[in-house]
């Protein structure tokens, strides 16, 4: 894999966070969408490169699972997608339950160690297209939850490698620093989204939760969110116990096939915490770069920008592309 050096001009961590949604301001591509019923009466997003009944050749599979509130029109959601499908792959994108503009028919939404959801769309994936090599980059949160997900699931991943970009793999210690400084920027953006998401299930919530419009209305923090809603609506004590069981730090060692982490030490949403102090195992390909934001990553100039993981990613899968 290329090294990421930062644009020149352009490596100050929130201009690399924040430039790509000024430089993309529309999706690259339409998608074709596919709705998944799943067995506990909800249903699941997709978003095709192309119409899977329809494809030609015996291409791969690649698989995005976004970050935290994000969807298909996200700058690097469809940026990626787009890549791989230019490079000879399949791209399709799960949409986290209530993700994708719809909201989603169940109380309960999703969560950074939530693995079952991607487990039902990788299974429906593998049994449509049996024979493709399938491989899956989960950005942000959708990081965090890859790892769960390969560590929960390392007898059969059904993945034969993955890439982890800018994941919080420690949730308490990412919770906290999004507090503070210019880093609040990104939890107001993110805890609006949550709220008016679940705002729009009140009547669902109240009923799950007892939570009433105003209840959900006063929250103020990401953590205060996580203890009201996410928390007791899928399983967990509170948010401490959410994050203490579902930080994806403690399970890097359970992974059992080609992994890839890629992280920068300038991202505002992440401290220390997320870098491993432990021997990683052979199979684990940890990549921390002196810059790069969060999900940034931006190459170039600033007359000429280039989104890095749209030509590294593809490049470093080339091999796997091939042996298709």
């Amino acid at each position: 894999m290329t090294q990421f050096v930062a644009a020149t001009g352009l490596k100050n961590p929130h201009l690399q966070t924040l430039l790509p949604r000024f430089i993309r301001k529309k999706a690259l591509f339409e998608p074709c969408w596919q709705t998944l019923d799943t067995p506990d009466g909800d249903f699941l997003d997709l978003a095709w490169s192309e119409d899977p009944q329809h494809t030609r050749g015996n291409k791969p599979v690649f698989v995005l699972f976004h970050g935290l509130e994000g969807c298909f029109y996200s700058p690097y959601a469809n940026g990626l997608m787009h890549a791989f499908a230019q490079d000879g792959w399949l791209s399709v994108m799960m949409h986290f339950r209530g993700c994708s503009g719809k909201p989603n028919h169940l109380a309960r939404a999703y969560h950074s160690g939530e693995v079952e959801d991607a487990r039902f769309v990788l299974e429906n994936i593998r049994e449509r297209f049996p024979q493709q090599t399938i491989i899956a980059v989960g950005i942000s949160l959708g990081g965090n939850m890859l790892v769960n997900y390969l560590a929960h699931y390392n007898q059969d991943p059904i993945l034969s490698a993955a890439t982890i970009v800018s994941a919080p793999l420690d949730l308490a210690a990412c919770s906290e620093r999004i507090e503070h400084g210019f880093s609040k920027l990104y939890r107001t953006y993110l805890l609006s989204s949550l709220k008016n998401t679940a705002l729009k299930k009140h009547h669902l919530l109240k009923g799950e939760l007892g939570l009433s419009y105003h209840n959900i209305k006063r929250v103020t923090r990401l953590q205060e969110f996580d203890d009201l809603i996410t928390a007791p609506l899928h399983g967990f004590r509170d948010a401490s116990d959410y994050y203490q069981r579902c930080s994806g730090i403690h399970k890097l060692q359970d992974i059992r096939v080609p992994t890839q982490i890629i992280h920068a030490k300038d991202d505002p949403f992440m401290t220390d915490a997320v870098i491993p102090k432990f021997i990683l195992p052979d199979n684990i390909d940890y990549r921390l770069f002196e810059q790069g934001g969060h999900v940034g990553f931006v190459s170039g100039s600033l007359l000429k920008p280039v989104f890095w993981l749209e030509q590294a990613l593809p490049a470093y899968y080339a091999c796997l592309r091939d042996k298709n």
